[in-house]
C-alpha cells in the first residue's frame, strides 16, 4: 500500500510538474502560426462566428482537454469538427500545453457567475 502511494504521488508530482512546465512565449508563436486569431479574433475575445468559444482566459486545463479531443478526432472522448479537426492534429503535446498557457493567460470576458 506503501509502495501505491508512493508511485500516485510521484505520478502526481511529474503530472504538476508538466503542467507548470508550458511556455506561454510558445503558445503565443503557436497560435500565430495555426492563425488561430483568424476565427477566435484577435483579442481571443471576438470570434468571427457566435458560434465559435471565447478562449482568452479559458481553463488551461479544459484548452488541453478541448484541443486533445480535437487532434483525436472521432471515437471515444473525442470531438469531431471539420475546421479544428484537421488544425488539431498537427499539433504536438508541447503545441497543445503552451497554446493553453497562453490562451489562459489573457484577459477574458468568459462569465463564471451571473
Amino acid at each position: 500500500m506503501k509502495k501505491l502511494f508512493a508511485l500516485a504521488a510521484v505520478s502526481l508530482l511529474a503530472v504538476s510538474f508538466g503542467a507548470s512546465a508550458a511556455d506561454v512565449e510558445a503558445g503565443k508563436a503557436a497560435v500565430a502560426k495555426f492563425n488561430c486569431a483568424s476565427c477566435h479574433g484577435a483579442d481571443f475575445n471576438s470570434p468571427i462566428d457566435p458560434a465559435y468559444p471565447k478562449l482568452a482566459g479559458q481553463h488551461q486545463d479544459y484548452l488541453v482537454h478541448a484541443l486533445t479531443a480535437y487532434r483525436r478526432g472521432t471515437g471515444s472522448n473525442s470531438r469531431s469538427n471539420p475546421i479544428m479537426g484537421p488544425l488539431a492534429k498537427q499539433l504536438s503535446d508541447a503545441d497543445i500545453q503552451n497554446i493553453a498557457a497562453y490562451l489562459h493567460s489573457l484577459p477574458g470576458s468568459l462569465v463564471v457567475r451571473k
